[in-house]
């Protein structure tokens, strides 16, 4: 879907991946990242991952050999957050983190990019952060997406941070943690589509519940959706 340009086309996307709930869930990442999920409610994401097959299952570090036993094989990849849900960790553990979850088995990292080094204009600290993680999964072959938690973010921070994360490295641009006050907007998802164009992916999530919320965040620019209301959705359009 990329034009001669460079550029993404937002709506002949949307078209596509609204085709069908099959094609609907090929583009969500089924997720589950609160602090009490327990191991039960974790292999119960894996299995509806597995039945409606989301583009992958999204957990917690200390689920991912959890979720990798049940979807080995099966072609879902595992999805972990880190460095989550405040991008206030050291580089050094981020880079420790990202190698261990994919020595066990992860294949796409979702990072928290340092939130308050960006708003202290230590953009170079920013990059070296992004850059650091984006160099062990994409040694190893996962895709890394980061979370800029754009409702923490001014205008200037949020095209700033997009950006450096395109340089540094980023598979994807997220909107949010689901964590912070505020998730995903078709407008902070259409900005950072404008920033990215066809260089990188953008990943709306934090608030998508109904298919009408899915709908205006893929015609904004979004290329994969991050919920926890995925199957849901995906039977609004006649998922069994």
């Amino acid at each position: 879907l990329e034009c001669d340009n460079g550029s993404f086309d937002a709506a002949a996307f949307a078209a596509q991946s609204l085709a069908d709930w099959q094609t609907l869930a090929a583009v969500i990442d089924h997720t589950l990242l609160k602090p009490d999920a327990t191991r039960k409610q974790v292999e119960n994401l894996c299995d509806e991952a597995l039945r409606y097959r989301f583009a992958c299952a999204m957990v917690n570090p200390i689920w991912v050999s959890t979720a990798v036993g049940v979807l080995s094989g099966a072609g879902i990849p595992v999805g972990v957050a880190i460095g989550f849900p405040l991008g206030a960790s050291l580089v050094s553990t981020m880079r420790q983190e990202a190698d261990a979850l994919i020595r066990l088995g992860a294949s796409e990292l979702d990072m928290v990019l340092p939130i308050g080094m960006l708003k202290s204009g230590n953009h170079q600290g920013v990059h070296r952060a992004i850059h650091a993680v984006a160099a062990v999964a994409h040694q190893r072959g996962a895709l890394l997406k980061v979370i800029l938690e754009t409702t923490l973010l001014t205008l200037e921070e949020k095209l700033r941070a997009a950006e450096i994360a395109i340089q540094a490295g980023a598979d994807f641009l997220k909107t949010s943690t689901g964590f912070a006050p505020g998730g995903a907007t078709p407008a902070d998802v259409a900005l950072l589509r404008g920033v990215a164009g066809a260089r990188c992916g953008v990943k709306a999530s934090g608030g998508i519940r109904t298919l009408a919320d899915v709908r205006a965040l893929l015609e904004a620019g979004a290329n994969r959706i991050g919920a926890s209301a995925s199957v849901a959705i995906v039977r609004e359009l006649g998922a069994e």
